[in-house]
């Protein structure tokens, strides 16, 4: 038995069954009304619509008095629509909304002196109408010709190019036009305005193809959409025909055809698909036929409404929108500022061609046949559930700071406002609360009114949690002379206190450094990043010694290897007491100058020569190396010096310094 299969976007797509639906209803209104130029592409409705009242005229020109006039599917240009206004006509615009879309794009970029470049068939009506919303534009069939037009040097190419494709074409001719702009023009606006709905219906037709002997295409034979899906057909299947109705099938074109596939343009009606059905079925019971045609009718014609949650398939991706296919007449999309509450997200990594994505009805417009829809919106429905459920659960939830105000900050988590006063940021009193704009924060929600649209957060609660584990980890693992990465907190006079992972430890002044200082500001600041280890601890009394100091460079060995008894060295003077002074000969080894060798004479206290922070010239006079002692002496140098100078004086009298006195 033959397999008959029929394609499901086979028939209407939403744009011409919005402007067949629009001038059947004028029909029945009893208000005369005109098609200037066939609303569609199928002879078989206009004969309908004739009958019905709805006459058709090629021009203006020949439009009859005191009558209104249906714009087609396939638009007109801005003079047509500017003629029928100055003639005080009613009209009735049935232009396929994407194809408006595309008037508005063109004409745009005519305003600013743009080259506006379109890959079509020129003498389209589509084509022609899109033309004629700007100045100057180009059509080009496919790569060849426009490849001609960039090789070209006048003044025309060397404005920047807009370049638009015609709703029926295909991607494989637009695509190497596209690519073939973007290697050659600089400043180039390209803009994908293939139809979704013909993409997929050309997708499903060429798949069909390859899967049965014959395919039967319907359609006018005037229809550029059928005329493209019977050339795609004829690529993958021996056997195409492309008919009108029912009448011009022959059941034996396909005989001893195993599987038959059946598709059709989007200018041709359900009743005449039907038809061809029945004919190539007759085996089938008739009655089934027309309630499976039934159904698909109801699902085609199914309304939406503001509120509604609908889930669709993405077929297209533009700059400005994602566009989705509803199953509907409505043409649905979802403007990028409605895809997502993360306004850092990339497009391409939230929604691919193909994904079914659940969204919220924003806006439906009947009589432009479109659906606005919004998946923040709906996500934002959802997460409210979630932000609920999160103080129940007591959940740490994560969200951007967006803004703040007088008493704190508020986050944005999950699309929703979440108030955090200003003693649960984390900050210190009296912080700068705008350095937290724009910062990634984790937090937990303490409040939630759904019906006041209030929620409260804390951040300080998620941060005491997270530092509580970590310092109950420290604790378990301390142990002496264990090393640790941490920041400085705070400064005393006495230490710095550092954070090792939810734990302060205090690294006492005199373990900040070798060298002699007096406050803990002249090594480290707050915020520093420093490597310490724990001298000593106190797991009862939570108490930590840390240490700074490198223990593998002792100084004392530096300077017992640099320094000896009798040697001269510069020393900085650290510290006065009544006794003498100390005065640092490296860092980490302190000499004592006492009080008598401080001068070659009498002085009441060290002060009187000496001040700290002084660099002086001594002679180390003695090194305890069992107490790690040194005795210096700045006299004895004075004394030295004295003895070389008599020395001098003596030779230059002739004297011997030896033998004086004897």
């Amino acid at each position: 038995m033959q397999e008959v299969i029929l394609a499901r976007s086979a028939g209407f797509c939403f744009g011409v069954r919005r402007a067949v639906e629009m001038a059947q209803t004028l029909a029945d209104s009893g208000k005369p009304y005109v098609m200037l130029g066939p609303v569609i592409h199928n002879q078989e409705v206009i004969r309908d619509l004739e009958a019905r009242g709805v006459g058709c005229v090629d021009s203006l020109e020949a439009l009859p008095p005191d009558c209104g006039v249906i714009i087609r599917s396939h638009g007109e240009g801005q003079a047509v629509h500017q003629r029928l206004r100055e003639m005080g006509r009613e009209v009735a615009d049935a232009t396929c909304v994407k194809v408006t879309k595309i008037h508005r794009i063109v004409e745009e970029a005519s305003r600013r002196g743009r080259q506006v470049i379109i890959i079509g068939e020129a003498e389209h009506p589509e084509v022609k109408a899109i033309a004629g919303w700007c100045q100057g534009a180009r059509v080009f069939r496919d790569v060849e010709e426009l490849d001609g037009f960039l090789g070209e040097k006048d003044e025309n190419h060397k404005k920047p190019i807009t370049l638009v494709s015609q709703t029926t074409s295909t991607h494989k001719i637009w695509g190497p036009c596209r690519e073939k702009v973007k290697k050659e023009c600089t400043n180039a606006e390209i803009f994908d305005t293939i139809c979704d709905a013909t993409c997929k219906r050309q997708s499903e037709a060429q798949s069909l193809a390859e899967r049965c002997g014959a395919m039967i295409v319907i359609g006018d034979k005037k229809s550029s959409n059928t005329t493209r899906l019977a050339q795609l057909c004829r690529t993958h299947c021996p056997l195409v025909y492309h008919i009108s109705r029912a009448e011009e099938l022959d059941r034996g074109m396909v005989s001893g055809v195993a599987s038959v596939g059946i598709t059709a343009g989007a200018s041709t009606p359900g009743w005449i698909i039907k038809e061809v059905k029945v004919k190539m079925d007759e085996n089938t019971n008739v009655m089934e036929i027309e309630e499976s045609f039934a159904d698909m009718l109801e699902k085609s014609i199914k309304t939406l409404n503001t509120g509604d949650k609908v889930t669709g398939v993405v077929t297209g991706i533009t700059a400005t929108e994602v566009n989705v296919d509803l199953g509907t007449k409505h043409a649905g999309y979802i403007p990028l500022a409605e895809l997502s509450d993360d306004p850092t997200a990339k497009v391409e990594d939230l929604v691919k061609v193909g994904d079914e994505i659940e969204t919220y009805v924003m806006r439906v417009n009947d009589m432009e046949g479109v659906a606005t829809l919004s998946k923040k919106r709906l996500d934002a429905v959802k997460n409210w559930d979630t932000i609920e459920t999160a103080v129940e659960e007591k959940t740490v939830l994560e969200g951007v700071v967006t803004e703040n105000n007088k008493g704190g900050i508020v986050a944005n988590v999950k699309g929703i406002r979440v108030f955090i006063p200003a003693s649960q940021t984390g900050m210190p009193r009296g912080a700068d609360l705008s350095e937290m704009i724009k910062e990634k924060v984790r937090l937990r929600i303490t409040e939630v009114n759904r019906s006041r649209r209030r929620v409260v957060g804390s951040i300080r609660a998620v941060a005491a949690e997270e530092r509580a584990a970590k310092a109950a980890e420290v604790w378990a693992n301390i142990e002496e002379g264990k090393r640790y990465d941490g920041v400085v907190k705070s400064l005393t006079s006495y230490g710095a206190f550092v954070d090792i992972g939810g734990v302060d430890g205090m690294v006492h002044v005199s373990e900040l450094s070798w060298s002699r200082i007096k406050n803990p500001a002249e090594v480290v600041s707050v915020g520093d990043q420093v490597s310490v280890y724990v001298i000593s601890f106190d797991t009862e009394k939570k108490k930590i010694s840390l240490g700074m100091k490198d223990r593998d460079q002792d100084p004392w060995e530096k300077f017992t290897s640099t320094y000896d008894v009798g040697d001269t060295a510069n020393v900085r003077v650290v510290k006065l007491m009544t006794f003498g002074a100390f005065a640092e000969i490296v860092p980490g080894v302190d000499g004592l100058i006492h009080i008598s060798q401080i001068a070659d004479h009498r002085i009441d206290k060290p002060g009187d020569v000496l001040e700290e922070g002084q660099n002086v010239d001594v002679k180390i006079t003695d090194i305890d190396h069992e107490r790690q002692k040194v005795s210096l002496s700045i006299r004895a140098l004075l004394n030295d010096a004295r003895t070389a100078v008599d020395e001098d004086e003596m030779e230059q009298d002739g004297e011997d310094p030896e033998f004086v006195g004897v």
